[in-house]
C-alpha cells in the first residue's frame, strides 16, 4: 500500500479510499496500491467499502501513459485496471461502491463491478467517455460495460461516449442509489449493517454462477487483448 490508498478494517467492514490529492487518476501506482488493498482485504472477514478523496471518484486512466508510453507501459497499465475491475466483480464478499464524484471510464468500471453502488448527487459526470477522447473502448471493457448497463443505454454509453449525471447514470446502470451528500453517509452505514448479515459462503457461490458467462468473457478478453 502507499499514500495513494488508505485502508483501514474494523467491526467486519474493510474501506478502501482512493486520494491520489488530486483526480485518482489510474496511474500504474495507484492501481498497485489498489491491488495491495484488494490483498489485504481477502485475508478479512466482512465487507468491503471502496470510495475516494477529493473531489472525484476517479478521472479514469493516466493519459499521459496512454498517449506518450511504451506499448508495453500501455498494455501493463490497462491489464492492471482490468484485473482489478475483474477481481471486484468476482470478489467473494460484497462490495459497496460510494461515488462522490467524476467516474471516467476505469472508475466508471469500478463502479460497473461493485455489488452495491452508491452515488452523492451533484455536478459531476459518470462516463465511459473513451470514444469522445480518440480512443477505442477495450473488449474487457465493453464486456464489463455489457454485464451491468441497461440495454438501452448500452450502446449510447459505450459507442457515442455519452456522459451522465448521477440521476441518469442509475437509469443507465452505472449505480444504483443516488441520494443527497448530506445523508448518503448515514445511508451507506445502515446498508453495511444490512449486508452484514450475509452468509457469505453463499453469496460468493451464488456470485460465481450469476457471473459465471460475464466473468469468463472478461478473462478471455483481458488474454486475448492485453499481452505485452
Amino acid at each position: 500500500m502507499s499514500s495513494l490508498v488508505q485502508f483501514s478494517h474494523e467491526n467486519g467492514i474493510t474501506r478502501i479510499v482512493m486520494d491520489d490529492g488530486k483526480a485518482n487518476v489510474m496511474s500504474p501506482d495507484l492501481l498497485a496500491s489498489l491491488h495491495d488493498a484488494f490483498d489485504s482485504a481477502q485475508g478479512k472477514e466482512g465487507l468491503v467499502v471502496l470510495s475516494s478523496g477529493g473531489k472525484h471518484f476517479s478521472g479514469g486512466f493516466d493519459l499521459k501513459v496512454i498517449r506518450e508510453g511504451t506499448r508495453a507501459e500501455k498494455v501493463a497499465m490497462l491489464r492492471a485496471g482490468a484485473e482489478l475491475a475483474l477481481r471486484i466483480l468476482s470478489f467473494p464478499r460484497p462490495v459497496i461502491s460510494v461515488c462522490t464524484g467524476n467516474a471516467l471510464p476505469m472508475g466508471a468500471f469500478l463502479l460497473l463491478c461493485s455489488d452495491v453502488r452508491f452515488a452523492a448527487e451533484g455536478e459531476y459526470k459518470i462516463s465511459m467517455n473513451e470514444v469522445m477522447i480518440g480512443l477505442t473502448v477495450p473488449h474487457f471493457a465493453i464486456e464489463i460495460a455489457r454485464q451491468r448497463l441497461t440495454p438501452a443505454y448500452f450502446n449510447r454509453a459505450v459507442l457515442l461516449g455519452e456522459m451522465y449525471a448521477p440521476q441518469e447514470a442509475a437509469k443507465a446502470g452505472f449505480v444504483d442509489t443516488v441520494l443527497p451528500a448530506t445523508v448518503l453517509p448515514a445511508i451507506v452505514e445502515q446498508t453495511l449493517q444490512g449486508l452484514s448479515a450475509i452468509d457469505f459462503t453463499a453469496h460468493a457461490e451464488t456470485k460465481a454462477r450469476a457471473r459465471k458467462g460475464a466473468i469468463e468473457a472478461i478473462r478471455n478478453a483481458i488474454d486475448a487483448e492485453l499481452v505485452a
